[in-house]
């Protein structure tokens, strides 16, 4: 079973992303631009013949490079909801863990494992440091 990287690590994702932007703000500046450039040249009356008839073809251009920016991104975000649907794998245990591993490399009476106590009572039970081994720890109980 194939596995796909999770959606923050897709460089097509964000190579679709960054091209959809790049597209939809040049074609905004040519509309822009070329638009205002018309409306000026026009309103003044120094308009060439290359504003009025190549004028709004080049705005044309932009518009479309605009509009599949605009198309661009709206894809961009249907694929990043459409991955939000998508089963993720089942996390797999390649081993168990064999708990009982360490208590065997250990020598005996050093943690009270032997004994079936827990972590916690096996720490209060162990003698300290320059104790001898028969005399009780502090946590211990002594019964008489």
């Amino acid at each position: 079973m194939s596995t796909r990287p999770r959606l923050v690590r897709s460089i097509p994702f964000w190579g679709l992303l960054a091209a959809s932007l790049a597209s939809a703000g040049v074609g905004l500046y040519i509309v822009n631009d070329k638009l205002g450039t018309m409306t000026s040249t026009i309103n003044d009356g120094t308009a060439t013949p290359v504003d009025v008839y190549v004028g709004p073809s080049v705005v044309l251009v932009g518009a479309i490079a605009l509009g599949a920016g605009i198309v661009g991104v709206l894809l961009t975000l249907a694929v990043a909801a459409a991955s939000t649907l998508r089963p993720h794998p089942p996390v797999e245990i390649v081993e168990p863990i064999d708990w009982d591993a360490d208590a065997d490399d250990a020598p005996a009476g050093t943690h009270g494992y032997e004994r079936g106590l827990g972590y916690t009572e096996a720490i209060d039970t162990a003698p300290a440091a320059g104790e001898p081994a028969d005399k009780p720890a502090t946590g211990a109980s002594v019964t008489g």
